[in-house]
């Protein structure tokens, strides 16, 4: 009730800045509608997903979250106007107020134009090398192709997972790591859509470890789902890899929340790595949240793949990461430990992705210099 109350506030707020400076007769009362219409819209995609009917549920979702990126688009362009006008206020800037609050619906349309372009469009192939100390040549070159986040759900059905499967089969990779946060529901709504993940190809298979969401959306259950498809799911565990005449570790831990959900998939890279070979040239973790870095250098890892970030999926949301996460993307060293984070290969919520865009990656090991 409380999210209801603030949505109809910060609605209110947006419609009391913005529409009164609007020239004509007919613009305020059109922006006041739509505002209207946003306010009934958002909460659909919330409670709508109560309904039976599985299609108008996703009919619900997709409506309520464009109204919802949208909004929370208009929202900050009206508080930035706000601060500009108080900025600006002391010079007395004729017609500020004026054409300012003609340009923020145009703007905020635009954006939400090129950000559903980039959150519904096939994530592209970042390539990444991990450098590492004396790597055997047998290993010089190993790729990991990685994919995180796809959220399917809702809004991302079979269609748009079987393009990621595709991707990253062209690769040729040696291993496929899905870093958590795969669905957003549950095994018997979203199987068929999943489905396309039996087909991912690569050397030495395609290795899985749950994300938060996977906890909201029964874990027990699509852990069975998945290995049922041929997908190893690393719950704090360890598989070596004999590649040429050397091997790594590749090991994966449950989410950091997973404890909260099931006691005994509390998240643990000592115990993943427990009884693995000393002499092997590398150990990589997979961990969703980067959070894991530090037990994870600790145990002894040299490399860590994580997601969840979304690399902020759109600005300015990703200001407010690092509140959270102690890498937002990209390649970071935390002593010994190469930590790598995706902005993941879907999205999650209003289909908006904007200065992050979505990534199949494809590490590549190199001997460093």
């Amino acid at each position: 009730m409380f999210a209801l109350w603030l949505s109809a506030l910060l609605h209110l707020y947006v419609g009391w800045r913005i529409a009164p400076e609007l020239p004509g007769a007919a613009a305020p009362w059109a922006f006041a509608a739509l505002l209207l219409a946003s306010a009934i819209l958002i909460p659909l995609a919330f409670f709508g997903r109560r309904s039976r009917d599985r299609a108008a549920a996703d009919r619900y979702s997709w409506a309520g979250m464009l109204a919802l990126g949208a909004f929370s688009t208009l929202l900050v362009l009206t508080l930035l106007r706000d601060v500009v006008l108080l900025l600006a206020w002391p010079f007395g800037v004729a017609d500020l107020r004026a054409w300012s609050a003609l340009a923020v619906p145009p703007i905020a349309a635009l954006f939400m134009a090129i950000g559903i372009f980039n959150a519904r469009r096939t994530a592209r192939v970042r390539e990444v090398e991990l450098p590492v100390q004396g790597l055997p040549a047998s290993l010089h070159g190993f790729t990991i192709a990685q994919i995180t986040d796809i959220h399917v759900g809702p809004t991302i059905k079979r269609p748009y997972l079987q393009a990621i499967v595709d991707a990253v089969n062209g690769l040729n990779a040696d291993a496929v790591a899905v870093t958590g946060d795969l669905v957003d529901g549950r095994v018997q709504d979203l199987a068929p859509d999943v489905a396309p993940l039996q087909q991912l190809r690569s050397r030495h298979g395609t290795f899985f470890v749950t994300g938060n969401h996977e906890y909201y959306s029964g874990a027990d259950e699509w852990v069975a789902e998945l290995q049922r498809l041929g997908v190893q799911v690393l719950m704090n565990e360890h598989v070596v890899l004999r590649h040429g005449d050397a091997s790594l570790v590749l090991a994966g831990v449950a989410d950091t929340s997973a404890h909260h959900f099931n006691p005994r998939h509390r998240s643990d890279p000592q115990r993943a790595l427990h009884g693995a070979p000393a002499d092997v040239a590398l150990r990589v973790l997979l961990a969703h949240q980067p959070r894991s870095a530090a037990a994870a250098a600790q145990a002894g890892f040299d490399v860590q793949l994580s997601g969840h970030t979304h690399g902020g999926q759109y600005w300015p949301w990703n200001l407010f990461v690092p509140l959270q996460q102690p890498y937002t993307a990209g390649l970071h060293r935390l002593q010994q430990l190469w930590v790598y984070v995706s902005r993941g290969t879907g999205y999650w919520g209003p289909p908006v992705r904007f200065g992050a865009p979505s990534e199949i990656t494809r590490l590549r090991l190199v001997a460093a210099r």
